[in-house]
């Protein structure tokens, strides 16, 4: 896993991953506890700067020795049924997979959210050594394997934003970082991008999508997906009005 000030999350993360045969993290030079309580885990903690998701990541899979290597977050948790599934999979020692996806259950303020496009939320997590490693797109890289892939039944747990505020924090960074990718492609920014965009991102995830199934929290969701949007699509503007004044 990667880390970076995540002293919050990561003993828990760390405590439903124990059962790994070694446990790989890789540190952006945390400035809390997040190494010290990484520390009492795993002897293998890395300190390295942040050259990006995609990268940190790869960074982290190349240090793993192991014939099959999983991926986690620290604001996840391994559930026992799933650790059951996955040591199921791995004692068999036969299998046609290269790599494994499975559903993870996002958390928002206390409430998992089923609707809005927010489950089952593919991830590919588990994979054989050498299968394949994570492009570069930010802030949402994307596993890029050879081979099969198989499906696992039981899902992850995704604690995301525990309370409103956390939102703002990670929109900011976020789309900072989607900006700076929609921008080699969005050559201006139309009124359509900053007005229409983000409404038709509000109707796709509450009502499209059946966000609303989720109540009020389904509800602050697709506010913040469209604010997302519009933030993004400023951001681009902005980089815009920069570059034109150079």
């Amino acid at each position: 896993m990667v880390t970076f000030n995540e002293e919050r999350n990561i003993g828990e993360c760390l405590e439903s991953a124990k059962w790994g045969d070694e446990i790989i993290v890789v540190d952006s030079f945390s400035t809390d506890r997040t190494v010290e309580i990484c520390k009492k885990y795993t002897g293998r903690v890395y300190q390295r700067s942040w050259p990006g998701f995609g990268k940190q990541k790869n960074f982290s899979i190349e240090q793993a020795a192991m014939d099959w290597t999983f991926v986690l977050d620290a604001d996840e948790r391994i559930p026992e049924e799933l650790r059951g599934e996955i040591e199921g999979i791995l004692a068999a020692k036969e299998t046609v997979y290269s790599a494994y996806r499975l559903a993870r259950k996002n958390y928002f303020y206390g409430h998992w959210l089923r609707w809005g496009g927010q489950y089952p939320d593919w991830q590919t997590r588990l994979f054989r050594k050498g299968a394949g490693l994570y492009d570069n797109t930010e802030p949402h890289e994307g596993f890029i394997f050879k081979g099969k892939l198989g499906t696992l039944k039981n899902p992850l747990i995704h604690y995301s934003e525990r309370k409103i505020s956390d939102h703002f924090p990670k929109l900011n960074n976020y789309s900072s970082l989607a900006a700076a990718q929609r921008v080699q492609t969005c050559k201006k920014v139309h009124g359509y991008d900053l007005f229409f965009r983000p409404l038709v991102n509000f109707f796709q995830v509450y009502f499209r999508k059946q966000g609303f199934r989720d109540g009020i929290p389904g509800f602050i969701q697709a506010i913040f997906k469209s604010l997302y949007t519009f933030v993004k699509y400023a951001k681009v503007w902005e980089i815009h009005q920069r570059k034109a004044v150079k």
